[in-house]
């Protein structure tokens, strides 16, 4: 076997080097299956993860203007929205109604609500609904920090008082200034990136991470990428999960190309061996759709995500239902289990 793999099937901590070189070189079949006995180990029980949750997109009014990205929309454009609490209410009440107790609630950089508002919907959801809440992408968070004149830990004491409970690690993309000065000129810089949502953490708001990839990034800005997020959840332990996610063409103004399977599976696997303190990997059956998540849950992963409830940014291959959810573990070879959004 190769050393390196074989190093990591030894739960030993892989250098950037290591991982660099299994990333450009090294067979995917031996990463994935190398992987998938990491997974094991440090996961016994074949039981793989599931969760049920309703993304609420608060508004489309975004001044960040990512390039890949065309669900935002300059205020005062045809189009543009901001919910009302009725309707987030209402959006609420019918997840609910589909099995549903969490809330993702996200949206666009709008420098024009006020504080008052992100806290009237979280107490809306919380206290009057009692569904549980994870909420805001480190770029939201910091952009709210300073529209309302706050620094980043009061804002979060406030949010958290609220009644939000976990913060997804959402807008990062890849963690790599040069990359990031194309696809998000005005997006927050890795390291306020990074910074943000360390505060998060530290704040007792914990969340997931992830990687989006398949445009003009490097194998070394990946590495890196993932390097800045293993060394975070030394620091902070706020990390519950990682999912690899691939670009969908949205724009004509960001290159993509097309990411194979075999490219995937063996960065998911890639993820599980270099990313040895953060416990759960989650596979993007939402995104890569169920034959290579089933590939997946055989390649590190322990984790599907779905089922989301209405998603308005990225086109959905993922799965509707409870029913679905269990089936599709079960048939991979799998113990369903449903989670929270904080693998409680």
């Amino acid at each position: 076997m190769n050393p390196i793999l074989n190093k990591a099937l030894s739960l030993n901590r892989l250098s950037p080097e290591e991982a660099l070189f299994l990333l450009k070189d090294a067979d995917w079949t031996c990463v994935v299956r190398t992987a998938n006995a990491v997974r094991n180990a440090r996961l016994p029980g074949h039981r793989v993860g599931y969760t049920v949750y309703q993304i609420i997109n608060y508004t489309n009014v975004c001044s960040i203007h990512c390039e890949f990205c065309s669900f935002s929309k300059e205020k005062g454009e045809p189009g543009t929205y901001l919910l009302s609490l009725d309707k987030i209410r209402e959006k609420a009440i019918h997840a609910r109604s589909l099995g549903a107790n969490q809330i993702f609630l996200q949206g666009g950089v709008d420098e024009d609500i006020q504080l008052d508002y992100y806290t009237d919907v979280l107490q809306m959801l919380t206290h009057e609904l009692k569904m549980s809440v994870r909420g805001f992408s480190p770029v939201e968070i910091f952009h709210i920090a300073k529209t309302n004149g706050m620094d980043v830990p009061t804002l979060l004491k406030t949010l958290k008082a609220a009644g939000l409970s976990s913060v997804p690690g959402a807008g990062a993309e890849i963690l790599a200034d040069r990359v990031r000065a194309k696809l998000s000129p005005k997006k927050l810089t890795s390291l306020e990136w990074r910074d943000t949502l360390a505060e998060c953490h530290k704040a007792g708001l914990p969340g997931s991470v992830n990687i989006v990839f398949g445009s003009f990034e490097t194998p070394e800005e990946i590495i890196a990428h993932l390097d800045l997020l293993r060394a975070l959840q030394d620091e902070t332990k706020g990390i519950k999960s990682f999912v690899a996610w691939t670009f969908q063409k949205q724009t004509d103004h960001f290159p993509i190309r097309h990411v194979s399977p075999q490219e995937y599976l063996k960065l998911l696997a890639l993820s599980r061996l270099y990313l040895d303190n953060i416990p759960h990997v989650e596979v993007s059956v939402l995104g890569m759709g169920k034959e290579i998540g089933e590939l997946g849950l055989s390649s590190g992963a322990d984790d599907i995500n779905s089922i989301v409830i209405e998603e308005n940014v990225l086109e959905s291959r993922g799965i509707k239902s409870i029913g679905e959810a269990e089936e599709f573990i079960r048939k991979a070879g799998f113990t369903p289990y449903r989670r929270t959004l904080n693998f409680d």
